[in-house]
């Protein structure tokens, strides 16, 4: 199992170069060509949610991008540190959490094996793609 593990500053600039790293390491790992447009999509998709949740709640850390090529899967999981304890009160917290089920629903009709986590710590969107060698095998 190889990983490629990748932090930025939480701002909007850097997440070109997450998606271009992501489609590089996703084609190295064998991930279907027809397939490479989509985990741009999605890894753009998670770290612009990840940047916006960070730049909302004045949270300094960087963005985590992790890129896992397993025998048969390849997996991207970005992660941020804004907490989430509960649904926000406010106007614009309600506008905040409507962009960011509309992020997560974006996500999730691109790709098909997602998981996403969320606490006080922090959250983290798991998005799998079949490589090659799943495909020879089954």
């Amino acid at each position: 199992m190889a990983t490629v593990e990748l932090r930025f500053s939480a701002l909007p600039e850097h997440v070109r170069t997450a998606r271009l790293v992501a489609a590089a390491v996703a084609r190295r790992a064998g991930v279907d060509e027809a397939v490479l447009d989509e985990v741009r999509l999605a890894v753009g998709e998670a770290c612009t949610r990840a940047v916006g949740l960070h730049q909302s709640g004045g949270i300094d850390a960087p963005v985590e991008v992790r890129l896992i090529e397993e025998e048969k899967q390849f997996s991207i999981v970005v992660g941020d540190e804004a907490p989430r304890v509960g649904a926000a009160s406010d106007a614009s917290g309600e506008s905040a959490e409507s962009e960011d089920e509309m992020g997560l629903a974006v996500i999730s009709g691109l790709v098909d094996d997602v998981e996403v986590t969320a606490g006080e710590a922090g959250g983290s969107i798991r998005m799998t793609w079949p490589t090659a060698a799943a495909s020879a095998v089954g």
